[in-house]
């Protein structure tokens, strides 16, 4: 068995979900002020979303997803796409 914690391990995907966020946000054209207005969340937050420092839950999923016209299934799919690269 590795000696690797459960705590390391979101690491590297909270950066890939970060970078796919900040993505579909610049594509739309919006700060992250804008962003967290239309997502119902702080623009903190969503600093440390797309700076991978936080792995959202479900639910902020679904309001980052909601806010980009998307569903959130296709916000996770564009995340495995990356992720598999």
């Amino acid at each position: 068995m590795s000696n690797i914690s459960l705590s390391d391990v979101p690491g590297p995907l909270a950066l890939r979900f970060g970078a796919v966020v900040r993505h579909l946000r610049e594509e739309q054209g919006w700060s992250q002020e804008e962003f967290a207005e239309y997502a119902d969340l702080n623009r903190g937050y969503i600093g440390e979303i797309e700076r991978g420092g936080s792995m959202p839950s479900l639910g902020t999923v679904g309001k980052l997803a909601l806010a980009l016209g998307l569903r959130p299934s296709l916000l996770i799919s564009r995340f495995e796409h990356l992720s598999m690269e």
